[in-house]
């Protein structure tokens, strides 16, 4: 029991006082692997497992962005959706700083600070949703509903149809 209470992260503690149920999806990986990629190794549907995006709006704001693993940002919508003029990607170099996570294992769950979150309105059709677990190698499937609840996140149509 100890060893599996080492190997939690912050989102698996955030999710477990507030009595979340979830169920932890392990893969090897030696380095960061693209969104797709992790599907395919859990054998997931693209349209299921979704990817967590850090943005910076025109006033200096920092986003998240939730979005399915084979769909891309719409930077124009994801701005609309934040009341922003425009927002870019967050570089790469300040993500850990930012949100307390590395390329690959970010996940709007327990970031050093909550963030404004936005998850893709197509999340709508599903029961279950699976994001990163909090560092690489580790996916994490619950309820659209709880991690909603839990990531503080609202819903807008945000990527490229």
């Amino acid at each position: 029991m100890a060893k599996e209470k080492e190997t939690k992260t912050n989102a698996m503690r955030i999710l477990d006082q507030n009595g979340v149920v979830y169920k932890v999806h392990g893969y090897e990986c030696d380095g960061f692997l693209e969104g797709t990629q992790v599907a395919d190794l859990l054998q997931q549907d693209y349209k299921m497992v979704y990817k967590t995006l850090v943005a910076v709006g025109k006033s200096n704001q920092y986003y998240v962005f939730v979005i399915p693993v084979d769909c891309e940002l719409d930077l124009k919508k994801a701005a609309k959706a934040v009341s922003e003029k425009s927002v870019a990607m967050l570089p790469l170099k300040d993500l850990t700083k930012v949100t307390g996570y590395i390329r690959g294992g970010c996940t709007a769950i327990g970031m050093k600070k909550q963030l404004e979150t936005v998850i893709d309105s197509g999340c709508e059709e599903l029961e279950m949703i699976m994001v990163s677990g909090g560092r690489p190698g580790c996916q994490i499937e619950l309820k659209v509903s709880d991690y909603l609840l839990v990531s503080h996140a609202k819903m807008d149509g945000i990527i490229y149809e």
